[in-house]
């Protein structure tokens, strides 16, 4: 672009040179605009809410405020949720600052006076945490984090709390279903190339471990995570030799315990050739299973099984994949499908049936005073809160939300997991301690709450008289102005 283009052409001439900077700035870091550091991520807000607290910061409002972190409703095709992303919220609390070039570019926006701006400089989050840890089955208005902070940290962080724990909520509580309908067979997760972007796939490899599932696909989820990869092969690998024969052949000189995928042109015969192969090789075969991914899975499964087992080869195990989510997994099991494993890939990493929560975080109090909306529809319970749940042998039966300072029958959920800005208790779970906890909270539940179907009797969840009373002060005080 020259010159002689005028000033749109000049503006983009421009535009790129000031990337051009940028990305030299940003040394060696290849591809840090797609996965910042944690501490590089103070600009992932919406714009009002830097405009808001540049608007505490210029009326001197620096009080202590409780925002509450819920989800309205359960969408219909869930009896639960399962809490996840905490632990990627702590990491950037910790670590969130303002960078130079952050400054920069707020300078290049209209409206943020030098003086908020060296308030920014040195922007830490200071503030406490409660949350219900990682792996805990949530119901609507349930608070599933609370952020207890001086007004203006509370309200940065909004954009980025409600990101990490949408996403993760989502995903886990989509892979627990398929879990739970898969009644003890391993579940891997293979969504990674249809899911919506690079750090959706690598937080969705966690949140689908939280759940239960046994392996991912996704290689630098596994390494991130420290969790096992799988893989099979591809179609491909299939196709591009001249034979199908020759093309299990070549794949087992590397890998002799892998899994054979048979359904590339006909999926019986696919069957055929890996007896012929166990034929050939004798005692040296040690495929480890077939694996069915089109067609009539639960009648390909049958016709398998017969075929392997005809041959003698009662150790090949059948693995199922395509197009596969938590309500196919149930409907192949209880037509008797011998599939001993499944792959899951779009229908989980996108969780397709309910892929958004009425998830919102809000202010539930100021300066020590409670706070709701009278916006129609999207109450708000105020002030700083507990749950309750209450179980009867070993079952969980009933949550009440209550203000904090209540004391009820019942295990109090929320926990304190960060403190002045830096983790504590239960802020130090790892994911091992979340996937224990997750399988352990969810066998508490009732049998029909955990199924696929909606459950006829809903979990249920009260507010306590006391904070139902709180709430209709509030209100009529709003009222009375």
């Amino acid at each position: 672009m020259t010159e002689a283009e005028g000033p749109r052409g000049e503006a983009i001439s421009a535009t790129r040179s000031k990337e051009e900077k940028q990305a030299s700035r940003a040394g060696e870091g290849c591809g840090r605009d797609i996965l910042p550091a944690t501490g590089a991520l103070a600009l992932f807000t919406d714009l009002y809410e830097l405009r808001m607290m540049q608007a505490y910061f210029a009326e001197g409002m620096a009080d202590t405020a409780v925002f509450t972190l819920f989800v309205r409703s359960l969408p219909a095709e869930r009896n639960y949720l399962l809490a996840c992303g905490l632990a990627s919220v702590l990491d950037y609390l910790e670590c969130l600052r303002f960078t130079a070039e952050d400054l920069d570019f707020l300078r290049e926006i209209d409206g943020f006076s030098e003086e908020f701006l060296s308030y920014l400089k040195g922007f830490r989050f200071t503030g406490d945490v409660d949350a219900v840890p990682e792996g805990t089955p949530v119901f609507a208005n349930e608070p599933i984090l609370e952020v207890v902070a001086p007004i203006a940290e509370a309200q940065l962080i909004e954009t980025l709390v409600m990101n990490q724990l949408h996403h993760q909520t989502v995903v886990a509580s989509k892979a627990s279903r398929i879990v739970e309908a898969a009644r003890g067979r391993p579940v891997v997760d293979f969504g990674a190339r249809r899911m919506h972007g690079i750090d959706a796939a690598l937080k969705a490899v966690r949140a689908c471990a939280v759940a239960g599932v046994a392996a991912t696909s996704n290689v630098l989820g596994a390494r991130h995570y420290g969790l096992a990869a799988s893989g099979t092969m591809a179609h491909s690998y299939i196709q591009a030799h001249a034979d199908e024969l020759g093309a299990f052949r070549g794949f087992m000189r590397l890998y002799p315990e892998t899994v054979l995928l048979v359904d590339t042109y006909d999926t019986l015969r696919g069957v055929a050739r890996v007896i012929e192969l166990a034929g050939e090789m004798g005692p040296d075969f040690k495929v480890s299973a077939v694996r069915l991914d089109s067609g009539d899975l639960a009648e390909l499964a049958r016709r398998a099984r017969t075929m392997l087992d005809e041959a003698g080869l009662h150790k090949v195990q059948i693995f199922a994949s395509g197009g596969l989510d938590e309500y196919a997994v149930a409907e192949l099991l209880a037509a008797g499908a011998p599939i001993d494993g499944f792959g899951v890939g779009t229908r989980l990493g996108v969780s397709s049936d309910r892929p958004d929560l009425d998830i919102v975080y809000k202010l539930a109090e100021y300066a020590g005073k409670g706070r709701i909306k009278l916006s129609t529809g999207k109450p708000i319970l105020p002030g700083r809160k507990q749950i309750f749940r209450r179980e009867e042998d070993g079952r969980a039966v009933e949550d009440v939300i209550a203000l904090a300072r209540e004391s009820h029958p019942g295990r109090p959920l929320l926990q304190p997991v960060m403190r002045k800005g830096r983790r504590v208790g239960a802020g130090h779970d790892d994911l091992q301690n979340a996937r224990a906890r997750a399988a352990k909270e969810l066998a508490r539940l009732p049998a029909s709450l955990r199924g696929v179907d909606k459950a006829e009797d809903p979990y249920r969840v009260t507010a306590s008289e006391e904070l139902r009373r709180a709430q209709a002060d509030i209100r009529q005080g709003l009222l009375a102005e």
